[in-house]
C-alpha cells in the first residue's frame, strides 16, 4: 500500500545529533544542536524551574483538557513578559496570545492563520535563516521567499540590502524576523536598525512574524523584547512566537506561545477565534504541565528575579565561551579575525567553515557543527574549547 511513500531524508540538524550520539568517541563535541549545556556539559535544571514544578506538582489535582487556546494564567504571563502588562496594546485588549506545543507549533498555528486569510501573501525570510522556518511556512502552503541579510565577507548585517529588498516586497508580505540572538548566524538589528526598518513595514504595509526563541540570551529578558515592544508602540499588526525551552531550560516539555497584535480589540477576538479552530483540527489544546510551571516562575515574586539571575548566568557563561573560543583561535591563526564571535550574539555562531572543513571536523575530530558552519557556543566548556579552537584552526590552517 505505501511502495509509493518516499524516504525521509532526514533532518540535517537532528540528524547530525544522532549521529553524534552513536559516536563511540569519548572526547567527541557536540556543538550542533541548539540546547544549552552547563560548564559540566549537561542540560541544567533551574533551581527556579524546579522549585515550580514542586509547587505546581504539590497543588495537583484533576487534569482535565486546557482551553483550545491554553491555560489563562500562562497566556496572561506571556503577554506581560513580552510587553509589559501597562502596554497600552495590552490594556486595550489588542493582543491575542494561545498556548502552543513550542515556538515551532506557534510558527505552525500562525502559518496556517495567514494561509486562510492572506492567501496572496509570501513569506520573507532572511538569508540564511533557521533550517526549520522554510519547512513549517511552506508546509503551510505559504511560499517563500529570502531577502539579504548576513554578509559572510564581514561575519555581519547587510543591513542597506535588507532595506531596499524589503522597500520592493509585495504589499501584505508577512517578513520573518528574528526579535534577538538570530539563528543561525548570531548577528541583530541594532535598536536604531529596528527603528529605520519600522518606517519601511509601515509604508509597504508588510506584516511581521516575529521569532522570540532566546529571550534572555542577547542583553536581557526585557531588553531582548525590544523589537516587539517598539512594533507594538508604533501601532503596527504583527505575530510573534516565543519559547521557553532555552530560558527555562524545558526543551522536553514543549511551552511555547504565539500573540497577535491586532488594531482593535473586536478584531482581537475574531483573530482569536479562527485560532483556536485551527487549534481544535489540528491537537485540540495543549499540554497542561509544563506550561503550569511557566505561570508560576514568571509570576511568583521570589521565582521571577531567581529566574532572571539564573537566565543572565547562562548568557554570561556564552559569552566567556566566546571570548575563550576567539583568544585561543586569534593566538594560533594570528592572521586571521575571529573578532565576529564577540559581536554576534546568543548561542549561535556562524563560523564561516565550509561544509567540507565541518565534515572534517566532526570525521578527523569529532567535533559536530551543523555543515552550514554553525556552531552552537553554548556546547562550549572550559573542558572542551580549547580542543574545539585547536580542531578549528587545523582545519583553517
Amino acid at each position: 500500500m505505501f511502495q509509493h511513500v518516499e524516504a525521509y531524508a532526514g533532518d540535517p540538524i537532528l540528524s547530525l545529533n544522532e549521529a553524534f550520539g552513536k559516536d563511540p568517541r569519548t572526547d567527541k563535541i557536540n556543538l550542533s544542536i541548539g540546547i544549552y549545556f552547563d560548564d559540566a556539559g549537561k542540560i541544567p535544571m533551574l533551581p527556579s524551574v524546579r522549585a515550580a514544578e514542586l509547587q505546581v506538582v504539590a497543588e495537583a489535582g484533576a487534569r482535565p483538557y486546557l482551553p483550545m487556546e491554553g491555560a489563562a494564567n500562562f497566556r496572561t504571563a506571556v503577554q506581560h513578559l513580552l510587553f509589559g502588562a501597562e502596554h497600552p496594546a495590552v490594556k486595550a485588549g489588542r493582543v491575542v496570545t494561545i498556548q502552543t506545543v513550542g515556538s515551532s507549533g506557534g510558527l505552525k498555528v500562525g502559518g496556517d492563520f495567514i494561509k486562510r486569510y492572506f492567501p496572496t501573501s509570501t513569506m520573507l525570510i532572511s538569508d540564511p535563516t533557521w533550517d526549520n522556518h522554510r519547512a513549517v511556512f511552506e508546509g503551510c502552503g505559504l511560499p517563500t521567499q529570502i531577502y539579504p541579510y548576513y554578509d559572510p565577507a564581514t561575519g555581519s548585517l547587510r543591513f542597506d540590502a535588507m532595506l531596499a529588498a524589503l522597500k520592493q516586497a509585495e504589499k501584505k508580505s508577512i517578513v520573518l524576523l528574528h526579535a534577538c540572538c538570530h539563528n543561525p548566524t548570531g548577528v541583530d538589528l541594532t535598536r536604531a536598525q529596528w527603528e529605520q526598518l519600522v518606517p519601511v513595514l509601515q509604508e509597504r504595509e508588510l506584516i511581521p512574524f516575529l521569532d522570540l526563541a532566546y529571550q534572555g540570551y542577547g542583553d536581557g529578558i526585557t531588553e531582548d523584547a525590544f523589537a516587539v515592544r517598539l512594533l507594538g508602540d508604533v501601532g503596527l499588526s504583527f505575530f510573534v512566537a516565543n519559547s521557553f525551552s532555552k530560558s527555562m531550560s524545558l526543551y522536553g516539555e514543549r511551552c511555547g506561545a504565539l500573540s497577535v497584535v491586532c488594531p482593535d480589540a473586536a478584531q482581537a477576538v475574531n483573530v482569536l477565534g479562527q485560532m483556536k479552530a485551527n487549534i481544535r483540527r489540528n491537537y485540540s489544546n495543549p499540554p497542561l504541565h509544563g506550561g503550569q510551571i511557566v505561570a508560576r516562575v514568571l509570576t511568583d515574586p521570589e521565582l521571577r528575579p531567581m529566574w532572571e539571575a539564573e537566565v543572565a548566568a547562562m548568557r554570561e557563561r556564552i559569552q566567556t565561551m566566546r571570548h575563550k573560543l576567539h583568544d585561543v583561535l586569534s593566538a594560533k591563526l594570528p592572521g586571521k579575525d575571529f573578532s565576529y564571535f564577540l559581536t554576534q550574539r546568543g548561542m549561535f555562531s556562524y563560523t564561516g567553515l565550509t561544509a567540507d572543513q565541518c565534515d572534517r571536523l566532526k570525521e578527523q575530530f569529532g567535533v559536530y557543527l551543523v555543515r552550514s558552519g554553525r556552531m552552537c557556543v553554548a556546547g562550549l566548556n572550559t573542558s572542551n574549547v580549547e580542543a574545539t579552537a585547536s580542531a578549528v584552526a587545523a582545519v583553517l590552517a
